[in-house]
């Protein structure tokens, strides 16, 4: 679709693997998109601006898609360009505390919302969920919403969405991490099949009285299971694999047992 004279200018800040693919979807859905990452170009349809300060002159919307390291960094380099209107959507996968300080360098000159993606964007680009927070995220929302993306807003301050999203990730991710070890330790046991079969069984019962099950369970059985976990680190450690989620939930269930 090509963009229209009225419709927004957004500025894509980082144009990675989520980055690239949102600047391209936005062009496609007839948004005037200028792009700015020195290490990638910008995908069709989107201006390859010289700097961030260029690609954010005269958007209504900025994404600032990049890391938490690298959070501030592109704001300083962006803020010059936007204007006191500018919305500066924070999508960068980051502490609170974080997110926080880039509301305060932005002071008067961009309105923040803290967004967070809440599900990986490859499959579904625009698509992908995101949830917003601060003074910015009523605007980020009403300016990509009739684009395609599905924005909740949250009543609350910068910090809140990527309080959400980070609770998150503890859980997922460190259920990958969880997944990943024990099938390390089973292939060097010569049973990764099996558990991978058992593994996607559990996962595929699971219901919801699976989470009551595994914070009751643990809890009352603490005192064994530690030592089941202690037994599991042993066996990972014979094996060569490093074992360090099974520790981890060792150290857990011990605290679970001492409280």
């Amino acid at each position: 679709m090509t963009a229209a004279a009225g419709s927004p200018v957004i500025a894509v800040l980082g144009l990675g693997e989520a980055g690239g693919r949102f600047a391209a979807d936005l062009a496609a859905a007839g948004a005037r998109v200028r792009g700015y990452d020195p290490r990638v170009a910008a995908p069709p349809g989107v201006h390859d601006a010289a700097d961030a300060a260029e690609a954010c002159r005269g958007a209504a919307l900025v994404l600032s898609v990049n890391s938490a390291a690298d959070a501030l960094d592109a704001l300083a380099q962006g803020l010059p360009g936007c204007s006191p209107g500018t919305v500066w959507g924070e999508l960068n996968t980051a502490a609170p505390a974080v997110k926080e300080a880039v509301q305060r360098a932005a002071g008067q000159c961009a309105v923040v919302a803290d967004v967070a993606i809440m599900a990986p964007v490859p499959p579904r680009g625009l698509g992908t969920p995101m949830t917003a927070s601060g003074p910015g995220a009523g605007p980020f929302a009403a300016l990509l919403g009739p684009l395609g993306a599905p924005v909740e807003v949250l009543d609350g301050p910068v910090g809140l969405a990527a309080t959400r999203k980070l609770l998150r990730c503890v859980f997922y991710k460190g259920m990958a991490a969880a997944a990943v070890e024990a099938l390390a330790a089973a292939r060097a046991a010569g049973l990764e099949q099996w558990l991978s079969g058992n593994i996607a069984e559990e996962l595929t019962r699971a219901d919801a009285a699976t989470l009551d099950r595994l914070v009751t369970g643990s809890s009352t059985h603490a005192v064994r299971r530690t030592h089941e976990m202690e037994a599991a680190a042993d066996l990972l450690d014979d094996l060569g694999v490093p074992a360090r989620v099974a520790r981890a939930s060792r150290d857990w269930l011990r605290d679970l047992s001492a409280a």
